[in-house]
């Protein structure tokens, strides 16, 4: 008895031990990648500013691809997988490398000067892990455990941008492998996602209030449910629509101009070309603007479209940013323009466009949750459920990230182990 006794008491001193050790490197991941991405998000505004102050800047959007190819290449790099890249180091013992981190810093803000349409958090997941992967090599961690402070690191990243320290936690881990959760992470990832989005606070980059409070919802049990069913239904289509058009526009790009500075310079200019002939540059660079305006009234059923086109003649022509701020763009747009048509309120279609598209682009149906909960407060719950499990279940097995492996079907109890396409 004494002797199960002291096996239990060293089992529990064990796990005592591994809090404490987890606790503490996350207060320093938290502290180091919060700030840093904290300023990052600061830059973005800043020279987001600028850019629509001096809208002629545009122009120089060919000679900002330029330079971020020969960034890249000069670094090494020239074939940098971004976020698949950090998707691959947790599944496998490659690494991160540090100077990933500056060089996404950069890339990002060159694209965001001048216009590109591009997100954020390509960059906050790929500077979040390599950051992660550092401080885990710091402190000499074995190979599993710098997983895991890659996974903190880009919680902490997430967290700090977005200002949703609950999606942020959870997402590095379930973007990883669909159907498998990383539970190890969960200590680590909880406490520097709310340590970052802590220092973002105090610099004054975020404030703790809802974003986008969603208030007087029609009632859901009554036909407003199955009004939800369909713009789920719209979301998980135009999930896969814009993975394939991001797909397609890669291979075009590539087989039209082989060489990298070449098409950096051709998409740059396609961007600027298109947004002469509109006349307007609504969807350039990080467009949040449109998430606002889509939440007060009825977006033009065209505005989805014309991002998605706007991003990818960004993105695929090897400018840095990320998907996800465009695709909750595209999804708030959607679901807005779609209000009128179902008889619903234009905010609540716009919010659940958002996490509906972003679940089938990121397969993450438990983030898309919490963002719905972060973003626009749980009064809406009933319609954020429904729209993200729709959308989960009949947007396949499509992504934005390559790496990602679906582990199990989105429509039957069964092992399948495959990779998004």
């Amino acid at each position: 008895m004494a002797l199960f006794l002291l096996n239990k008491i060293k089992h529990i001193l064990g796990y005592l031990k591994t809090l404490v050790y987890w606790i503490i490197l996350s207060i320093i991941i938290g502290v180091v990648i919060g700030s840093a991405a904290a300023i990052f998000a600061y830059l973005i505004v800043q020279v987001t500013a600028f850019r629509v102050a001096h809208p002629i800047i545009i122009a120089g959007l060919p000679l900002g691809g330029l330079l971020i190819v020969f960034l890249y290449r000069s670094s090494g790099e020239a074939r940098n997988n971004g976020t698949d890249l950090v998707i691959s180091a947790v599944r496998s013992d490659e690494d991160v490398p540090l100077h990933i981190a500056p060089l996404i810093l950069c890339a990002t803000i060159i694209t965001h000067l001048f216009g590109g349409s591009a997100g954020r958090e390509g960059a906050a997941l790929q500077f979040g892990g390599s950051m992660g992967s550092a401080i885990g090599k710091l402190f000499h961690l074995p190979d599993d455990f710098r997983k895991i402070a890659i996974m903190a690191g880009m919680s902490a990243a997430f967290s700090a941008l977005f200002g949703t320290p609950l999606a942020a936690a959870i997402f590095s881990m379930e973007v990883i492998s669909v159907g498998v959760l990383y539970y190890a992470a969960l200590v680590p990832c909880v406490f520097s996602a709310f340590i970052a989005r802590y220092m973002a606070v105090r610099l004054h980059v975020s404030s703790l209030q809802t974003p986008f409070p969603i208030e007087n919802l029609p009632n859901f049990f009554s036909l407003a449910a199955a009004k939800t069913i369909l713009l789920a239904l719209a979301c998980a289509g135009c999930g896969v629509l814009f993975c394939v058009a991001l797909k397609y526009s890669s291979l075009l790009y590539k087989k039209a101009f082989p060489n990298q500075y070449a098409r950096a310079a051709a998409g740059g200019c396609f961007v600027i070309l298109l947004a002469l002939v509109l006349r307007t540059q609504e969807y350039l660079g990080v467009s949040t603007h449109m998430i606002q305006s889509s939440l007060v009234t009825p977006s033009a059923p065209y505005a989805f479209i014309l991002k998605i086109i706007f991003t990818c003649l960004t993105l695929c022509a090897g400018y840095k940013g990320g998907e996800i701020v465009p695709s909750l763009c595209i999804g708030a747009a959607m679901g807005s323009s779609l209000s009128v048509l179902l008889g619903l309120p234009a905010d609540i279609c716009a919010a659940c466009g958002m996490v509906g598209v972003f679940c089938a682009v990121t397969n993450s149906p438990i983030t898309s949750l919490l963002i719905a909960f972060e973003l626009f407060g749980f009064e809406g719950m009933p319609y954020y459920c429904s729209v993200i499990a729709v959308s989960y279940m009949l947007s396949g097995y499509y992504g934005l990230y390559h790496e990602q492996k679906i582990v199990y079907s989105k429509t039957e109890p069964k092992y399948i182990n495959r990779q998004s396409r």
